[in-house]
């Protein structure tokens, strides 16, 4: 059966209470607890994935069109904008899918009893609940990043996924995919650049992250088919206003987004993250031009410094966004020439032996080895040809967790790794809005120096919106 709630004839949206949760995992408990392996479907080799679709705005639909050639069944739609979901549906007329639709994910969870696995592009402050909620129902899931809206959230879905060990997981920073991201991470890790102490990742222009509204008073009415209650959720209630929150500028205010540091972060910082194997970082040093509102500052620099880690050695990862980039001092002036002007955006890795530079997705796509001329291709630079591939080249982001997920290798930011690269963003978000340098002790979450800090990794819901 193929329906859509609308507004009129279904009932306001219940908070999520444990008691309501338990209505979509009860069923399930025990073998959720220990460990769901009896409850994986078996799978013949020419069986499909049963997939649904949680958040179908611009970026969920990029993911349902990404999907649809790798050989999956789209079974399910949901969002609390029906206008989403007509447009989801739309780019769906010319497939053989006809899938069920909904405003509640809840109800997808509990009452769509073919689903294998969910697709989530909601909102940052919804990534988490869902993600555990699917978790919990027995689901392999994909998740938009920064995995998480706060640190706690991140801490709480590595922790339930390491026992969670059947489910297939995948954190959408698709330049992970990359072959120039893999060869990146093998040429840094073969030496090829000798030791690396410095790092420069920048964002000259955020995405949205509106510095310095004022949250509105006076609302307008909520468009028809949007269920503005569920849209908030977890997050404070305020308003309805056109243009502020829903669809896209959401990400520049503290209770949904999470500024331009965790919008690109998981991206920018995943090569660094991967090739110098970071851990956490030790100490935090954060300014940019605050606005004493409830939205992300603007021209921020952060500087994380990360302690020697085995025989590899101390290393600074510097961020710039909002307006801010790194000088002629920093950008190499073969890069420039290179390509014709300072790049807007980029990931830069300074060794004792020559650099790598790759956008702020790919990470990696140039090399330049010292006594070079010129920057070369990282895919075709002779000097590092005889580096052997050591990592596996991805079929695509998106089909290599369908593949996971239907006996496949293993995806390459999972829910482990994704998480602990979404906490190492995440902190740099605390910094900015702490807007003081932060001891930071990363296994425990805390601002050795800063206790006010708790504020800002702890997540705080609306009563009734925690499971």
């Amino acid at each position: 059966m193929n329906t859509t709630p609308t507004a009129s004839d279904r009932p306001a949206l219940p908070t999520l209470t444990r008691r309501n949760f338990l209505r979509i995992s009860g069923a399930t408990a025990g073998a959720l607890a220990l460990g769901f392996p009896t409850l994986l479907k078996a799978r013949g080799a020419n069986s499909k994935l049963n997939v649904g679709f949680i958040g179908l705005g611009g970026q969920g639909r990029s993911r349902l069109d990404e999907i649809l050639g790798c050989g999956v069944n789209v079974v399910a739609l949901c969002d609390v904008d029906e206008h989403q979901l007509a447009e989801a549906k739309k780019a769906l007329e010319k497939t053989a899918f006809t899938p069920t639709t909904y405003v509640d994910y809840r109800d997808l969870l509990e009452t769509q009893k073919d689903l294998d696995a969910v697709v989530i592009a909601t909102p940052d402050h919804w990534h988490a609940l869902i993600a555990i909620a699917a978790l919990k129902a027995n689901k392999h899931v994909f998740c938009e990043k920064p995995l998480t809206h706060t640190l706690e959230e991140a801490r709480e879905l590595r922790t339930l996924v390491s026992v969670k060990n059947q489910l297939v997981t995948q954190m959408g920073n698709q330049g992970s995919a990359s072959p120039n991201m893999r060869r990146g991470i093998e040429l840094v890790q073969a030496g090829a650049l000798g030791r690396v102490n410095e790092v420069h990742c920048w964002v000259k222009n955020g995405a949205g992250c509106h510095a310095g509204l004022a949250q509105p008073t006076v609302g307008d009415p909520v468009p028809a088919g949007l269920h503005w209650d569920a849209w908030l959720g977890p997050a404070p209630f305020r308003v309805y206003k056109q243009d502020y929150y829903h669809t896209w500028n959401w990400r520049g205010w503290y209770d949904f987004g999470s500024g331009v540091m965790g919008d690109f972060g998981c991206h920018a910082l995943n090569l660094p993250f991967r090739a110098l194997k970071l851990d956490y970082p030790k100490r935090i040093e954060a300014q940019g031009v605050l606005t004493g509102l409830p939205t992300y500052s603007a021209q921020n620099r952060i500087r994380f410094q990360f302690a020697q880690r085995g025989e590899l050695a101390p290393v600074e990862v510097h961020w710039y966004d909002e307006g801010v980039m790194p000088g002629s001092d920093i950008l190499p002036a073969t890069l420039v020439a290179g390509l014709g002007e300072a790049p807007t955006n980029g990931v830069l890795l300074v060794g004792e032996n020559g650099f790598t530079f790759g956008n702020a997705w790919t990470g990696s796509d140039y090399i330049q080895l010292k006594d070079e001329k010129k920057i070369s291709g990282i895919l075709n630079h002779e000097a590092t040809k005889q580096i052997a591939e050591s990592l596996p080249r991805s079929p695509g982001h998106m089909k290599e967790w369908v593949d996971a997920c239907t006996g496949g290798p293993a995806t390459f930011s999972d829910f482990e790794r994704g998480g602990h690269l979404t906490e190492i963003a995440l902190s740099g978000v605390v910094a900015l809005k702490l807007q003081q340098p932060m001891d930071w002790n990363g296994e425990k979450q805390r601002a050795e120096n800063a206790p006010e800090a708790i504020k800002f990794i702890q997540s705080h819901y609306r009563t009734g919106w925690k499971i």
